[in-house]
C-alpha cells in the first residue's frame, strides 16, 4: 500500500486549483500544498487522523481537511466560513463532489450559534454525473464537553440524502461537537443507514495537536485501529466533517 499516499497526492494536486493534498517526503508527516498552512491535527476514534489547513488563494474563512486511515489518505474536503461544504475528493476511486449553486436552505454556522438550530437543504453534484438532495438540521443541546483540554459544544444532527427519483441514498442521526471560534464540526456518536438499516459509528475526537507539538500533521491514526477491519462506506458531505464530520 506504499504507493497509495503518493497516488492520492498526485491525483489531488492535479485535480484541485489549490492543490488539495500534498504529501511530504518525510514518512508519516503531511505537508499542505504551497501557499497553505496547517493549523490543527485531530486524532479520532475509529482509526482516523485529520489534518486541517488553510490556503492563501481561497476565500476568507475557507478551510481544508485531509483524512487518513491505516492505509493512507482517503478523503479531502473544503468548507467555507459558514460550514458549507464547497468541494470534496473521495479517493480510491477518486470522485469529486461539489455543492450546487443556489441552495434552497444554506447551512449556516452563524445561525446555529445565534439561534441554537440550523436547518439545511441543498443539492450535490459529482463528476460521475450523479446528483442528490440533502435535508436536515443541526441543533445545540446546551451541553458542553471538554476533550483533551478543549471545550466543545454538543449538537444533535439528522439528515437524509435522496437520489433524483426520491429514493434513499443514505441518512444519519446522532451527536457532534463544534468549536465556535474554529468554526468546525467534529464527529460524535451517530447512526448511519445506507438502505440496510442503521449502523452505529463513533468518530469522536480524542486528541487535538497544534503546531510545535509531537504528532502535528501526522498521517498515522492512533486510536481503535486494531478493532477496525474496514471503514464504513460513507462518502463525506459538508463539514469537518464534512463537513458533518463524516457525512
Amino acid at each position: 500500500m506504499a504507493a497509495r499516499p503518493a497516488l492520492a497526492a498526485l491525483i489531488l494536486t492535479l485535480a484541485a486549483p489549490a492543490g488539495a493534498l500534498a504529501q511530504s517526503p518525510a514518512p508519516g508527516v503531511f505537508t499542505p500544498p504551497p501557499g497553505c498552512q496547517g493549523f490543527l491535527t485531530v486524532q479520532s476514534r475509529g482509526c482516523r487522523v485529520s489534518n486541517h489547513y488553510r490556503c492563501e488563494a481561497d476565500a476568507p474563512g475557507d478551510q481544508w481537511r485531509a483524512d487518513f486511515d491505516q492505509e493512507g489518505p482517503y478523503f479531502v474536503s473544503r468548507i467555507d466560513a459558514e460550514g458549507q461544504w464547497v468541494e470534496s475528493y473521495d479517493l480510491f476511486p477518486t470522485v469529486r463532489q461539489v455543492l450546487d449553486a443556489g441552495p434552497e436552505d444554506a447551512q449556516s454556522f452563524s445561525t446555529l450559534l445565534a439561534e441554537g438550530i440550523d436547518t439545511f437543504a441543498f443539492g450535490l453534484s459529482r463528476d460521475t454525473g450523479e446528483t442528490s438532495r440533502v435535508r436536515g438540521f443541526d441543533r445545540l443541546t446546551g451541553a458542553e464537553v471538554v476533550i483533551d483540554g478543549i471545550p466543545l459544544r454538543q449538537t444533535d444532527f439528522e439528515f437524509t440524502e435522496t437520489n433524483p427519483d426520491g429514493s434513499l441514498r443514505r441518512r444519519a442521526r446522532g451527536r457532534e461537537y463544534i468549536h465556535p471560534d474554529w468554526r468546525l464540526f467534529f464527529a460524535g456518536p451517530s447512526e448511519w443507514d445506507g438502505g440496510d438499516g442503521f449502523v452505529a459509528y463513533d468518530g469522536s475526537p480524542v486528541q487535538f495537536v497544534f503546531a510545535g507539538e509531537p504528532g502535528f500533521m501526522a498521517t498515522e491514526p492512533l486510536y481503535e485501529c486494531d478493532a477496525i477491519l474496514s471503514r464504513l462506506p460513507l462518502s463525506p458531505l459538508p463539514k469537518e466533517d464534512t463537513s458533518h464530520d463524516d457525512l
